[in-house]
Formats: structure tokens, C-alpha cells, sequence
């Protein structure tokens, strides 16, 4: 006999299988240079591998204390200082989670009522919208505004409306969830936005949490946490991660900064949620972490000349692309190769063109501002990009469905 009421909560019936999930299986099936999902085809720094072997040698296979081994504390708060100037206790501010999506859920959950206000910006990070629906708040977004559709060539950058954000605001808010440098569309925020950011969340009592995770992948100015700006030190969880700057996303290593009383509810809910986990890999992020500042410098140089490969293979190839300021995304417009439905162009390409991509619309409420728009990974070696521009070239050779 089955059973009588559906076993998933009505609340969460509508999170099917991920995008990016979907996009993955269809290179797989079909053999596609996979530019969907954000994952880098290469191995961490050898020393970091290394420091791996010799905690799994060491014996280091029992539970990590729940908010992190020590020693990795305070090597993310010897980061913090080195890179920008932030004063963490290591013992009292920072806390060791299983990967940034759990820092995020921790701190939801730990923060939110049913029916808070959580502020995001669109494009959306998938993740973020189930986090919050668990946590029983309301997802209030605000969109960017996407670059101009125009004749061929290089797009504007993505905008944040500030007075569109500052609209968002009401008597419900509690918190403002930000990425930035921000996925999918690889806006970085420059340090008038952030002050502006932040007195907003002065003047309305807003706890900010913001996903750092490409912090060290950035191109065009420099990675700003908003935890430096006036009056935010207090009231900001900040979250990052080994995964992306070391090529290590499925070790699952990230963190959480944040002032005593959030860090105190962001252990609170973390503690049941995973305890601890990967001990041996905390040890090795702690070898990471303490890499010489220039081996973190040139991950962000080799992302940059991969940027600018995928970059300039697209415009010439007739698809205009907008150069990410960070992260290892850019979103291109398809439309000038005949696809108003960047959704459609994303599942016909992999067996088609043999290249997997991941259209904008999964990551909005309203798609048709940036229906034809789809984003493309580029932190895979230069042979990779090379092929998949060349089989994007022939795209125009094809007419849509």
C-alpha cells in the first residue's frame, strides 16, 4: 500500500532535479564539453594534495570539533587579516562548515522566523531560494539589470539598481543575502555600492550574509567584503570556501566570520546539521590557506586568461558575451545566433553541437528580461575552451527547433 499524502512538504514540492544536474547528464549522454556546470577540470596545488595524504597518514579519521579543528580557524582568520584587514577571533568568530551551503542554511535557519523577508539579488543561486524556503521566510528578490541586447559584440556589465533594492525593504525584512563576486552573471560590487549596501542595512536593522566563494576570482577591481564597510563588522556573516580558489568543490571545506552572537546561532543549528565532517581535507585547507599570497594571486591570473579565451572565442563566433568582472562565468546572448529561448538552445546543444551550457531563466522568476541568455563556465584548461568555441561556431549552421 502507498502512501496516502505525498512524502515531500508541500513547500518544497516545487525543487525537482538542479539545472545544473540536468545540463551534466546531457554531456555526459552525449559526450559534450560540459561549460555548465562550475566545477574546474583540474586538481588542487600538489603541496595541498599532499597535506591531504598526510592527515589520512596521520590518522586524523575521527569527528573535527564542531566548529572546525583549531587549526583551521585560525588560518581563515589569518586570511581575513591578511587579505582585507578584518580582526576574527578564531575561537569565537569563526566557525567550519560543509561547504558554503551549509554556512548559508546554518545562518538561515538559525536567523529567520516564518514569514522574515530575505532580500536576494537576480539572477538567483538555486541553493539560496531552498534555503530559505526550509527555513520557512519569504524570498523577496531584486533583480539586476541585464546588459542591453544590442548588435554583435562585447556587452555592458550587468547593474545593481540600488533604489530598486532599497524599494525591497519592509517592516519584514530581516536579512540580506549577497554574492558578490555574484554567480551566475559575474558582477563585482565596487566599494559606493557596498557603502550604500551597507547603510541600508544600518538604517533597517538587517543582518547580512554574504557568499564570498569566488573571492579570489576577481578580474576588474578588486573582491570587497561587505564586512569592511561602516557599521557592517557587527551584523555580517560572512561565508567562503576552499572549493573554488583551490580547485577542490567536492571536498566540501567552507566557513563561516561572523561577531560572537551570530556565530554562537550559526553553531547552533550547524551542530545538527552535519556536526563535523572531513576532517583529514580541514587539515589540508589549512596547508591551502597558507600557500604564499602570490600562488592565490595567479589562480585568479589563469581564470582571467581563460575569461578572456571563452570571451573572445564567443564574439567571434557571433555571440555577444558580457566579460565577467569575477567568478568563472559569462553570460552570453544567444539570440544573435538565432535562439530566443536560451533554455531550448541549452538542451538541444549538447547532442547538436556537442557543448553543455546552462541558460540564465533557471536562475529568475520572470524570464523573458533574459530569455535568450545563457551562461558558460570557463574555469576548464584552454584545450577545452578552445574546442567548445570551435563547436559554438557552428552553431549558425543550425536552425532552431
Amino acid at each position: 500500500m502507498t502512501i496516502a499524502r505525498p512524502p515531500l512538504v508541500p513547500r518544497l514540492q516545487r525543487f525537482g532535479t538542479t539545472i545544473f544536474s540536468e545540463m551534466t547528464a546531457l554531456a555526459v549522454e552525449h559526450g559534450a564539453v560540459n561549460l555548465g556546470q562550475g566545477f574546474p577540470d583540474e586538481d588542487p596545488p600538489a603541496a595541498v594534495v599532499a597535506a591531504a595524504h598526510q592527515a589520512l597518514d596521520a590518522g586524523h579519521h575521527q569527528y573535527a570539533p564542531g566548529p572546525g579543528i583549531p587549526e583551521l580557524r585560525a588560518a581563515i582568520a589569518s586570511h581575513q587579516r591578511a587579505w582585507y584587514g578584518l580582526a576574527v577571533d578564531p575561537d569565537t568568530e569563526v566557525t567550519v562548515t560543509f561547504g558554503a551551503t551549509e554556512a548559508v542554511a546554518a545562518t538561515l535557519l538559525a536567523v529567520c522566523e516564518a514569514g522574515d523577508e530575505v532580500l536576494v539579488l537576480e539572477p538567483t543561486y538555486d541553493a539560496y531560494t531552498a534555503v530559505i524556503t526550509m527555513a520557512g521566510a519569504r524570498e523577496v528578490r531584486v533583480p539586476l539589470t541585464p546588459p542591453p541586447t544590442g548588435p554583435e559584440g562585447e556587452r555592458t556589465a550587468w547593474q545593481l539598481d540600488l533604489d530598486r533594492l532599497a524599494a525591497a525593504i519592509t517592516p519584514r525584512s530581516r536579512l540580506l543575502l549577497l554574492n558578490s563576486p555574484h554567480n551566475p552573471t559575474g558582477l563585482v560590487l565596487k566599494a559606493d555600492e557596498l557603502d550604500a549596501i551597507a547603510q541600508l542595512c544600518v538604517d533597517h536593522d538587517l543582518i547580512a550574509v554574504t557568499d564570498e566563494v569566488y573571492e579570489h576570482l576577481v578580474y576588474d577591481g578588486a573582491h570587497l567584503p561587505l564586512a569592511t564597510r561602516p557599521g557592517m563588522a557587527e551584523r555580517t556573516v560572512t561565508i567562503s570556501s576552499a572549493g573554488k580558489t583551490f580547485s577542490c568543490t567536492g571536498w566540501k571545506i567552507g566557513w563561516a566570520c561572523a561577531p560572537p552572537p551570530l556565530t554562537a546561532a550559526v553553531r547552533t543549528t550547524k551542530q545538527f546539521l552535519s556536526f563535523a565532517g572531513g576532517t583529514p581535507l580541514q587539515h589540508a585547507v589549512v596547508a591551502a590557506l597558507g600557500l604564499p599570497r602570490a600562488e592565490l594571486t595567479a589562480v585568479g591570473e589563469v581564470h582571467r586568461r581563460r575569461r578572456d579565451l571563452l570571451t573572445d572565442g564567443l564574439l567571434a563566433a557571433g555571440v555577444p558575451t558580457t566579460r565577467a568582472a569575477g567568478t568563472y562565468f559569462v553570460t552570453a546572448d544567444v539570440a544573435a545566433i538565432g535562439w530566443e529561448d536560451g533554455a531550448a538552445f541549452c538542451r538541444w546543444a549538447p547532442a547538436a553541437l556537442g557543448v553543455a551550457a546552462v541558460p540564465v531563466s533557471a536562475f529568475v522568476e520572470d524570464p523573458a528580461p533574459v530569455a535568450s541568455l545563457v551562461r558558460f563556465a570557463f574555469c576548464k584548461p584552454d584545450e577545452v575552451l578552445d574546442e567548445g568555441v570551435r563547436r559554438l561556431g557552428a552553431a549558425r549552421l543550425w536552425s532552431p527547433r
